[in-house]
């Protein structure tokens, strides 16, 4: 059985005060109402790390930082290693975010570079991919996400792939009120799976986690998450608001 797994990545968005509010909020709900159908991770700015996860009670709500360095400690002004964030409480780090790779530039040779810091540190890492709209539409979709694995993640050792989840994030999706039909994304996930299945075998392959991370909301999480190939959601903009992140990690009790 695959691990289904709801993240929402809180951007740079919220004052310390306002997460600290959110995220005890999403603990106090999951107290009292465990997400039996899939692990709840949150993704905050990293100046709320500490704080979040000494108020995360409930051991049902997992933390994640949005991207570490890509040098594990030294004179780096203004960065933050994988250690620094560990050594915060938090479990999970997202690497490759589309806007890492459009407004910072961060290519597939670094990325599996900041993978193997953030593994070494004890971290599991959310591993994002995705197209943009001209690769979906010029159709070179499947090898655009495939150029992004093989060099982001096939480097890594066979044992090193139980602490990957993988998010397809199809870019023209995000922010832009357009989303990928579910078919879309099966097709694209069980791509994945395969590419993974070719390098690694069928054991990891089939469980290897993989989010479907584009403009999922409430109203459509349900049947995105139907599908055999996606085991959740890599949530943005509806992450921010406690009632609507909520109701789609419920969305995944119903697949």
């Amino acid at each position: 059985m695959r691990k289904k797994i709801v993240a929402g990545n809180w951007k740079m968005n919220m004052n310390y005060d306002e997460g600290l509010e959110l995220a005890a909020s999403l603990d106090q709900y999951f107290s009292e109402k465990a997400p039996s159908g899939a692990e709840v991770i949150i993704c905050p700015p990293f100046i709320h790390l500490a704080g979040i996860s000494q108020n995360l009670k409930s051991g049902n709500v997992a933390l994640g930082a949005q991207n570490c360095a890509s040098e594990a400690s030294g004179a780096f002004t203004g960065e933050v290693s994988a250690d620094m964030i560990r050594s915060t409480g938090a479990e999970y780090v997202i690497i490759g975010h589309s806007e890492r790779r459009s407004y910072y530039n961060e290519d597939d040779s670094l990325l599996n570079k900041k993978t193997v810091l953030a593994l070494n540190s004890g971290l599991k890492v959310i591993f994002c991919c995705g197209e943009i709209k001209e690769e979906r539409e010029d159709g070179s979709y499947f090898e655009v996400v495939k150029r992004q694995i093989e060099k982001g993640l096939f480097p890594l050792a066979a044992k090193e792939m139980k602490n990957i989840i993988i998010a397809y994030e199809p870019v023209w999706a995000i922010g832009t009120g357009l989303t990928a039909t579910p078919d879309q994304a099966q097709e694209m996930h069980l791509h994945i799976r395969e590419l993974v299945r070719e390098k690694y075998g069928t054991e990891i392959a089939d469980k290897l986690t993989i989010l479907y991370g584009g403009s999922c909301k409430p109203s459509n999480a349900s049947d995105i998450f139907s599908r055999p190939d996606v085991d959740g959601g890599l949530i943005g903009g509806a992450s921010l608001k406690k009632d609507d992140f909520t109701a789609i990690v419920e969305a995944m009790k119903q697949t």
